[in-house]
């Protein structure tokens, strides 16, 4: 079995028995800002040939980085079968059927399947209403021979589900940021600085967990990072190291395998890597030294990539130009329904959010379930505030976008205040923007109040502290992904952190850990 890789979390999967073409992503997205790295705008016809006549296709969900609307309409047959992953909605299926596609194989979460004697799939699900319309997926794909997981952002709590098929030959993960926290937020820079930093390390040791969970031969460092080739996001890439960016490459995570035992791969679109029992053995498009220069001079590197998109990019920004219209109507009658099928997701933000444009605020009443001018009420005292062009604004009210976080925030092409601690639930909100999807949000906000856990009192222990199993932010097992670190507990999975010794939350005040030292256990 070989897999090549197509760039970001691309992978074009072949067996003697067929060939499974893994999230496709190659026109820039997010408003134009993020672009695949190294770019894969040149891989050879005979590549480009393989993947346009692949045998099955897997997109692992949603998000733009991953399912390429626009790829996906010119360059596959509309009856290539699809796998689809076990969501709860069937939002995915619609939204490809849109395209056309008309074949579809619905899998069963975590349930090995035949698709042909000689290739079978199991994919995993994750179903966190953060992730998009049930969540994001992972794909485990076996010849019989050899096994490759491919996980790209799959952050699932379940380490032991994607070993469980047997051993693993290829690991493809994510290590990398893929959010705009911090780098939008109104902060010091010093602060910020600090921030990515914590966060680029936790994004690291989340990763190192599951490699270490899943035992694989050989790692390859996927699905990240992005660059920005647009003038007003280049800040946002890391090139020497020191930025306040989340986005280390592939080296960064390379040398951390590297010193911590495990055997990685570096993969550029157009490596092939071929597996069999006694050998994994690795095919580049180019010459070490040219693959070098790509990661030792990336400044130029991405000089030069952003010359031969220039005029794509100016073309990108004059589309987005948009007639003015009534947004606080628009949002009145999308909006307002929404908020009042979902009180408790309301009560939990909390405050209202100002929305402001180059030539208008908008006040999102959460409290009361109103948009408004936000001149009619000067009395309203937000607790969040994002600012976005409103060009922006429009396109994504006239698309009805449903998902702000895949069709806005992912852009970074905003900038944001709070005035307290982080709200998932204004967040959760914004990527809910449809009936379908809002009843979920509620209903997760309902028993996260209600704390609705079958093992809530379960309890475990973690270097000299007594602690409840599961993180209150996204219920992850900390026996896993919990570890000390200082005067808090850090959970590696999202990177929230607590104070040992009182339990708040330091990333957001509503989520309070159960937490004590164990000299303190009536039983000790």
């Amino acid at each position: 079995m070989r897999a090549t890789s197509i760039g970001h979390a691309g992978i074009l999967i072949e067996s003697d028995a067929g060939s499974i073409l893994c999230d496709p992503w190659f026109d820039p997205a997010f408003f134009a800002s993020w672009f695949v790295f190294p770019r894969n705008d040149r891989l050879d016809t005979d590549l480009l040939d393989r993947i346009e006549r692949a045998d099955y296709l897997y997109v692992s969900h949603l998000h733009g980085d991953h399912h390429d609307e626009s790829w996906l309409r010119r360059h596959l047959r509309r009856d290539i079968p699809v796998l689809l992953p076990d969501y709860p909605t069937g939002e995915q299926r619609r939204r490809m059927e849109a395209l056309g596609f008309t074949e579809f194989i619905r899998t069963a979460d975590g349930v090995e399947l035949e698709l042909r004697p000689g290739l079978s799939v199991a994919i995993h699900v994750e179903t966190s209403i953060t992730d998009g319309p049930g969540g994001d997926s992972a794909i485990v794909v076996s010849d019989g021979v050899s096994r490759i997981v491919n996980q790209n952002d799959c952050r699932t709590t379940d380490l032991a589900a994607l070993a469980s098929h047997g051993p693993v030959d290829l690991h493809w993960l994510q290590y990398s940021g893929a959010i705009w926290y911090p780098m939008v937020y109104e902060m010091p820079e010093a602060e910020k600085l600090d921030l990515c930093r914590a966060k680029v390390e936790s994004q690291g040791a989340r990763a190192m967990r599951y490699v270490e969970s899943i035992g694989a031969r050989a790692i390859v460092p996927s699905a990240g990072p992005p660059v920005f080739l647009d003038s007003d996001l280049a800040h946002l890439n890391m090139i020497e190291g020191d930025e306040a960016s989340i986005f280390p490459d592939q080296r960064w995570f390379l040398e951390r395998l590297s010193a911590n035992g495990h055997a990685g791969i570096l993969a550029v679109p157009g490596t092939t890597i071929e597996v069999t029992p006694s050998a994994i053995d690795v095919t580049h498009p180019m010459s070490d030294s040219d693959i070098d220069a790509i990661f030792s001079n990336k400044a130029t590197y991405l000089d030069a990539y952003r010359a031969d998109w220039a005029t794509w990019l100016e073309e990108q920004h004059a589309s987005w130009r948009r007639p003015r219209t009534d947004l606080v109507g628009a949002l009145t009658d999308w909006w307002v329904p929404l908020m009042e099928s979902a009180p408790t997701v309301c009560s939990a933000i909390g405050a209202p959010c100002v929305i402001r444009t180059d030539d208008l605020d908008i006040l999102i009443d959460f409290p009361n379930a109103r948009v408004v001018d936000a001149r009619d009420r000067p009395d309203a005292v937000p607790g969040f505030r994002f600012d976005i062009g409103r060009d922006l604004l429009e396109t994504v009210v006239a698309e009805r976008a449903v998902d702000w976080s895949n069709s806005l925030l992912l852009s970074c092409r905003f900038t944001a205040w709070r005035s307290g601690d982080y709200n998932e639930y204004l967040y959760n909100f914004l990527k809910s923007l449809s009936v379908e999807r809002m009843r979920r949000t509620e209903a997760e906000a309902v028993a996260k109040r209600r704390g609705d856990d079958d093992d809530i009192d379960d309890e475990i222990e973690i270097g000299p502290f007594i602690v409840q199993r599961k993180c209150p932010h996204r219920r992850a097992d900390l026996s896993v992904f919990g570890e000390i670190d200082g005067d808090d507990l850090v959970c590696t999975l999202h990177g929230w952190r607590f104070d040992t010794t009182t339990g708040e939350c330091r990333t957001s005040g509503d989520h309070p850990l159960r937490i004590r030292r164990a000299s303190e256990n009536s039983n000790a």
